[in-house]
């Protein structure tokens, strides 16, 4: 077998480095610097992991949220063995579940308690730490790849037309997205206008569908054509061309997948549309549904073999109130839900400690009480896949976090 002569320095770096370096355990690398792959998807505006997990095994659910369909209904939620069962939106991935490459995970959030701010949540989650109260200026992502050796630009994509706080920091990392920003906006601009059209629902799910369309329209469009990113815009034509005709979130998909079966090993982007304060039952249908999409696109573009080593990753900000409110909807609240996915993952179960729908139960009555911290599954995540040391997860990529029991997500 040959190697040239960047392959041969690189395998002697990693090789001279690896050991002493306090973020790895011993490892072998089948590929610089792992061969194992992670995807990170932020659902923007806080997902109701109550909706898309449904605890029916829970006395009190089918009271909280009175005319839902039930297990076993027409386009109903699919039972995941009695207790829970998942929104029928994501049907399409019953197949993974039954192959143990779907999982989900319950009762889990950040640190953030109680001001319930969408921009305030989403910098806490990106940032995976906080100094007085604030959210760090850099990504846990980005610190992971600054403890390890041999990084490039390519070790790691941050996909599509968002300034993700979780990638940013000194580490190099690659950015492209399917086209330009909305009428040349920059992430700045489109940050504060999703602030200031937020509390009106009306112009909300219309930026969000405007968002959609654009990234649907754009990603038509010749990347040579397209500006931003730091990679050579001729080498995206071929996956983008092939994702254009399914829209902005499945050209993300796509994009990524094609991108982990090359050199890349992390990629990270985010969906918006997530925020149901009203109508809940069609808008969150719509969402899991893009989600479903994403995830089967990521699986189909990887491809057999590279996904057998990925796992995905899905997170939000926080969840939402467990009552209905008065526009069949629900409001922003604490306790959520994450999902994963991946050929690397040890799935096919709802993993976390369910902490009850009684009242006395409830966070300030109203809430999901968490019961594990979103960041440590996204840690021991990262031990496993990356063998990354348990004190570097600690004490700089997610710092002041205290890791349990490993659950053992990955095979």
């Amino acid at each position: 077998m040959s190697m040239d002569r960047r392959g041969f320095l690189k395998t002697s770096l990693l090789g001279c480095s690896a050991a002493a370096s306090p973020f790895l355990t011993p490892v072998s690398f089948a590929a610089a610097p792992w061969d194992a792959r992670l995807v990170v998807i932020i659902l923007r505006g806080a997902m109701d992991g109550l909706d898309a997990v449904q605890p029916w095994g829970a006395p009190e659910y089918a009271g909280y949220r009175p005319g839902m369909p039930r297990p076993g209904d027409a386009s109903g939620p699919l039972d995941l063995g009695g207790f829970y069962a998942m929104h029928g939106a994501l049907a399409p991935l019953k197949p993974m579940w039954d192959k143990g490459e779907l999982g989900f995970v319950q009762a889990v959030s950040t640190p953030y308690r109680n001001k319930r701010s969408h921009f305030d949540g989403q910098d806490i989650l990106e940032a995976g730490a906080m100094v007085n109260g604030q959210p760090v200026r850099d990504g846990w992502l980005n610190r992971m790849l600054q403890g390890v050796p041999g990084i490039e630009a390519d070790t790691a994509y941050a996909v599509g037309r968002s300034d993700m706080l979780l990638m940013r920091g000194d580490a190099p990392v690659a950015n492209w997205a399917p086209g330009s920003d909305i009428g040349g906006w920059s992430a700045q601009g489109m940050r504060l206008l999703e602030q200031v059209m937020h509390d009106d629902p009306l112009f909300r799910d219309a930026l969000d569908e405007a968002e959609l369309l654009s990234d649907a329209d754009q990603a038509d469009q010749d990347p040579e054509t397209m500006t931003g990113g730091m990679m050579n815009m001729t080498e995206m034509s071929a996956p983008a061309k092939k994702a254009a005709p399914t829209g902005g979130h499945r050209a993300i998909a796509r994009y990524a997948g094609e991108r982990l079966r090359g050199d890349s090993r992390i990629a990270a982007f985010s969906l918006n549309g997530w925020d149901t304060h009203a109508g809940q039952k069609a808008a969150l249908s719509r969402a899991l549904g893009r989600l479903s999409d994403v995830i089967e696109d990521l699986k189909s573009s990887t491809g057999p073999v590279v996904w057998g080593k990925t796992a995905v990753v899905v997170m939000t900000e926080f969840g939402r109130t467990v009552r209905l409110n008065g526009t069949r909807g629900t409001d922003h609240g604490t306790g959520g839900a994450m999902i994963l996915a991946g050929g690397a993952l040890r799935g096919g179960r709802v993993a976390g400690k369910w902490p009850g729908l009684g009242e006395a139960e409830l966070y300030n009555r109203r809430d999901l009480m968490p019961t594990a911290d979103v960041r440590e599954y996204a840690a021991w995540m990262m031990r496993d896949l990356f063998g990354l040391s348990r004190g570097a997860l600690e004490g700089t990529i997610f710092p002041g976090l205290e890791m349990s029991a490993n659950p053992k997500l990955i095979l």
